[in-house]
């Protein structure tokens, strides 16, 4: 058939990946924390479980129901399956390569790991408190930062007290850590 005649949409997806999910750097470790874990796993089990097959049934019925040219169910319902189907891949991905590492369970040191909750004060006195969690969870709202961000990463292996340099939108920026925790995240 000629490109002409093929619509962007039947087009075969070029990437796997989700487009909103940072990659890790090669030859890393997926870290997570073990809420971290549950959820992605809870995503993947309500949609190979439960969304995946509602949607094959409807695909079924709307291609029983004859011309599926203009069959709005049928070409909504391929379309929104393979969403589901590129997530489903996504997921099982990151969980198969996942390293589930408790920060509870960690002895009490005052240097900096994967799962530490850390709480630094720039050159003002202004406090802030970072989770160091695993890509998957970073949430900036929630303080949570990915173990690969360049806060964490300036972070990483410091102890309390020490002042690290962190390069930022706006410049370099010093901040000292001002408590080390490891506690359960949730």
């Amino acid at each position: 058939m000629n490109k002409a005649f093929v619509k962007e949409s039947d087009a075969p997806e070029a990437d796997d990946e989700d487009v909103a999910a940072p990659a890790l750097p090669a030859g890393s470790k997926n870290y997570m924390t073990p809420a971290g874990y549950a959820r992605l796993d809870a995503e993947f089990n309500q949609l190979w479980k439960v969304e995946r097959p509602k949607l094959v049934e409807t695909i079924a019925w709307a291609a029983s129901n004859g011309d599926r040219s203009e069959n709005g169910d049928y070409i909504y319902g391929k379309k929104r399956l393979r969403e589901v189907d590129r997530r489903i891949r996504f997921l099982s991905k990151r969980l198969e390569h996942a390293e589930v590492v408790d920060p509870a369970t960690r002895e009490e040191t005052d240097q900096v790991f994967f799962g530490a909750t850390v709480t630094v004060a720039d050159a003002d006195g202004k406090e802030a408190t970072y989770a160091i969690v695993g890509i998957d969870e970073a949430d900036a709202g929630r303080g949570r930062i990915a173990w690969i961000s360049p806060m964490a990463r300036a972070l990483l292996k410091a102890r309390e007290g020490d002042s690290v340099s962190v390069q930022t939108p706006e410049g370099r920026r010093e901040v000292e850590i001002v408590e080390v925790r490891y506690v359960p995240l949730d």
